[in-house]
Parts: structure tokens; sequence; C-alpha cells
């Protein structure tokens, strides 16, 4: 299996477009499978579309999802930081994309992005990996 790692920093941004990243790692290749995994506690990852109003709209209906108060058990760090850790099971950790030709078939509208939450922790990192069809 071939990976690569990329640093995210989400200090000004909790949406940020993976896209061009995963274009550029898959460009290097042929057909299979490529899977971008984030390996945190307190991210996601998704497919949506960008640019339209649709992340912010995620961002929204997140936080009205997972309110950033007393709630939560898991209590260390900043208010409302619970949430960070309920957020992985609403957007999943991973997202795996077909691949062919070099070329990420994602549908045209398809963007593939990081979700953080999390006003803790602003430096992530992205595991890329291709699987060889």
């Amino acid at each position: 299996m071939d990976t690569d790692v990329i640093d995210v920093d989400t200090s000004r941004h909790r949406i940020v477009d993976l896209t061009d990243a995963v274009r550029s790692f898959c460009a290097q290749r042929r057909d299979g499978l490529c899977n971008v995994f984030v390996p945190h506690a307190t991210a996601g990852v998704a497919l949506i579309e960008t640019g339209s109003g649709s992340d912010d709209d995620l961002l929204d209906t997140l936080e009205r999802l997972l309110p950033r108060d007393g709630r939560y058990r898991h209590s260390h760090g900043s208010a409302g930081h619970g949430a960070d850790h309920v957020l992985p099971a609403l957007v999943s950790p991973s997202v795996t994309v077909p691949v062919q030709d070099g070329e990420p078939l994602l549908g045209t509208w398809q963007s593939v992005v990081l979700v953080d939450l999390n006003r803790d922790n602003p430096r992530r990192t992205v595991r890329l990996s291709f699987l060889t069809a």
C-alpha cells in the first residue's frame, strides 16, 4: 500500500478542502482506491459540495447537533470540548474514493474535506493511502 501524510492547519477554517491534495496524490497512480483518514479522536472527513454555502450549512448543523456547553461527561479542554469527541460518530474519520487512470472518481460537486470543530488543537494530520486494484 502506498501512503502519504499531509499536515493541515484548521485554526482559520473548521472545514478544509483536501480535494487538490487527493487529486495530486492520485495523479501519480493508476486504478485503485484512495483512502483519506484523519487519525484524531476529534475530527472527521466528508464528501460535500463546497463554496456554495454547503460547508457553512454543515458547520451550522453540527453546532446545533453538538452544542458547545457543559453537558458532556468528557470535560477537559475548552468549554464544550466533549462535543469534539462525539463528532467522529457523525462525520467519519475516513472516506474511500475509487480512482481510475489516476483521477479520483468524485461527483461533479463533491469535494473531500476535513471537518474539525476542535478549537484546542488546530494542527491535524491526514493520511492518504492508495490500494491498487
